[in-house]
């Protein structure tokens, strides 16, 4: 008997999805298991696994379109039998939808008009470019590339299907290849106001997240300032101790963050909408920035009771997994409570927007040398600030600051963290 290849519901928070790349083609014959075709959800690249052997009969949804969640994407099938009915059946869904098309500028009129979106002439593009745009480039080829201000567009790849690797952008650049234009806008002919380009699924979905978070969910903000000497002296002993462990700040501030969590779990917990949920679990998920735009929240699961080395090493390889769309949709949900570390970048202060139906989320500046008051004199000390958002629905002011006491006791004195 036949069967319907369907799109899979990738997320909680998945309403449709973008087919990227068939892996078979019509006529081809497929196993149980096999990788069938690759889509992009609201947050990661995946590839759908065959659920049924047989031959791939019908593909209904072509690479570029983008479909509800649950609408058939193909048939599978035995060579020789009638799928006349499914097909027919896949009449009534709704219709998918093609890669939006760049629009003629309207004729000029005699009176003055609001500005007009001109379509910008087109790079011949030589390289492999996935469904929606993206040039194929693997992670290395693109920070070589981006560090030296190489246009990715002019370059041949040599890789799988025509991906750009290491040594592509190497070769490029003693060639002499096209620089992307320096800082600033890119040149664009003149009349050329302004350019639209499609939201990817991954920004849709925050676009409707942020506005669901921000609008129903009454927000308020309390900020500290940690001390980090000793979240420092802990990091440093670590990393000589050993070497590939690479400690970071962000894995003993989730690791306090958790610590914290487990005595105040009040703090651990979310809306219902008639109850507030208090969860058993501490799973703290970090906020990692996608290349091209978009965010990630991949989750370390029950940080409470795993030890900062274990935190550190899941830490990266979801964040590494992240930056390539690579996560399982079980790594990216299911937390309790985030944190967002813009520390790196030099941002001194920020608050971060609650990931619904958190009911709150730590948003971490950078770790500054700053004068100080020690014991009457002014000294040179090693200061955070942090600001937690909170879902007033769920925590009260005397509840958060508590909590953020707390938490800041944990890492000014990181042996907390072990008791």
């Amino acid at each position: 008997m036949a069967s319907r290849v369907l799109m899979p519901k990738g997320s909680d928070t998945m309403t449709e999805g973008k087919v990227l790349k068939w892996l078979k083609n019509e006529g081809e014959k497929v196993a149980t298991g096999d990788a069938l075709v690759e889509i992009e959800t609201d947050k990661v690249d995946m590839e759908v696994e065959s659920m049924a052997g047989g031959v791939l009969r019908k593909v209904l949804v072509q690479a570029g379109e983008t479909v509800p969640v649950g609408q058939m994407l193909a048939i599978i099938g035995k060579a020789d039998e009638d799928i006349s009915s499914l097909v027919s059946a896949n009449g009534g869904a709704p219709p998918a939808k093609a890669p939006a098309e760049k629009k003629e500028a309207p004729a000029a009129q005699p009176a003055p008009a609001a500005p007009t979106a001109v379509p910008a002439p087109e790079l011949a593009r030589p390289v492999a470019v996935a469904a929606g745009g993206r040039i194929l480039a693997s992670p290395l080829a693109r920070r070589i590339a981006r560090e030296s201000g190489l246009d990715l567009a002019a370059i041949q790849g040599s890789g799988p299907g025509g991906r750009i690797i290491r040594r592509d952008v190497e070769g490029a650049l003693a060639e002499g290849a096209p620089m992307r234009a320096p800082a600033g806008p890119q040149l664009v002919p003149p009349g050329v106001e302004y350019r639209d380009e499609p939201l990817s699924q991954m920004r849709k979905t925050i676009a409707a997240r942020l506005t669901q978070s921000l609008g129903p969910v009454p927000h308020f903000y309390l900020t500290i300032e940690v001390d980090m000497k000793k979240a420092k002296e802990l990091r440093e002993a670590a990393n000589k101790l050993n070497s590939e462990l690479k400690l970071t700040y962000n894995d003993i501030i989730v690791k306090a963050c958790a610590t914290a969590l487990t005595q105040h779990p009040d703090t651990n917990a979310s809306y219902t909408g008639d109850a507030i949920r208090y969860y058993n679990r501490v799973n703290v998920g970090i906020a990692v920035a996608i290349e091209g735009g978009g965010l990630i929240t991949p989750v370390v699961r029950d940080c409470n009771r795993k030890t900062l080395q274990q935190i550190s090493a899941e830490s990266k390889d979801l964040i590494a997994r992240a930056r390539t769309r690579k996560l399982k949709p079980e790594e990216y949900a299911g937390s309790t409570f985030s944190v967002s570390n813009l520390g790196m970048m030099g941002i001194e202060e920020f608050s971060a927007v609650i990931n619904p139906p958190e009911g709150a989320i730590l948003a971490v500046g950078s770790v500054a040398e700053k004068p100080v008051v020690e014991e009457g004199q002014i000294a040179v000390g090693l200061r955070c600030k942090m600001t937690l958002s909170c879902d007033h629905r769920v925590v009260d002011g005397a509840t958060g600051a508590r909590f953020l006491q707390t938490f800041k006791q944990i890492l000014e004195n990181p042996v907390l963290m072990a008791l």
